[in-house]
């Protein structure tokens, strides 16, 4: 299926030793580096299918207190176009728009509530979405005021309300979707996640071999797994160099 603007349509880790991170997913989720060619960014992926890209965080970074993360990209029409308008939304503007030489444009910002995402057009317009299992199957945001923000993104991709999942007394879990089809959510964020982040979950084949494979390979279980509305399973995880992601599939 070909992404219109809106759709998240790429994914990198930032990370402080990109040997060890293609060593620990590869364990956990077979990824391995497919393209190398591009000076200090590795693509990885299943066969010859890219699914993520891979990076040294920069000395200033680190400096500045960076730690290991996951970034989105949201394709877009018209990268100028769409960071002047985030801006006049409330965003903050964190790369101005810059040129990946034969690749194509790109800027990073942070929503109104302080999470990060890159805005992106590739050179050649149109990307194929990665769907099954290695690809990332669900975006969620944890914010402060998902009410508040959904306006930021409704108005900047189109992004649609889909169902309201009740937690309790930890709120609303708000499903939102793209071009109808569901594709992550919302949702406020408790005192122990600290700042708002978008957490990425990528599909496995059973959650239960994932998990022993993301302890053998030197990372953490932080919470699960968890039974989902759907019935898949959740977790929620650090790799070894300490960057969060999450992992979703069935059990046997």
């Amino acid at each position: 299926m070909m992404a219109g603007p809106g759709a998240f349509v790429w994914y990198e880790l930032m990370t402080s030793d990109v040997d060890a991170a293609i060593a620990f997913y590869g364990t956990v989720v077979g990824w391995k580096v497919i393209d190398s060619n591009h000076p200090g960014y590795s693509i990885l992926g299943l066969g010859e299918r890219p699914l993520v890209g891979m990076m040294t965080l920069r000395g200033e970074q680190v400096a500045a207190g960076a730690r290991p993360f996951w970034g989105g990209y949201i394709g877009v029409d018209d990268v100028d176009a769409a960071t002047a308008k985030a801006v006049s939304l409330g965003a903050r503007l964190h790369v101005g728009p810059t040129d990946i030489p034969h690749v194509g444009r790109f800027s990073v910002v942070n929503d109104p509530d302080g999470a990060l995402l890159t805005l992106f057009r590739g050179m050649g317009g149109a990307v194929e979405l990665a769907t099954g299992t290695g690809a990332v199957g669900w975006h969620e945001l944890a914010t402060s005021d998902w009410t508040k923000v959904f306006g930021f993104y409704e108005a900047m991709f189109g992004w649609t309300k889909g169902d309201s999942i009740g937690m309790g007394e930890e709120g609303v879990y708000q499903l939102f979707a793209h071009q109808g089809e569901v594709i992550g959510g919302m949702f406020n964020r408790p005192a122990q996640i600290p700042v708002s982040n978008w957490l990425f979950y990528i599909n496995v084949d059973e959650i239960g071999a994932a998990v022993e494979r993301v302890k053998t390979g030197g990372g953490q279980i932080l919470n699960g797994p968890l039974q989902v509305p759907t019935g898949s399973w959740i977790v929620q995880c650090l790799d070894a160099q300490g960057a969060a992601f999450a992992m979703v599939g069935p059990t046997e």
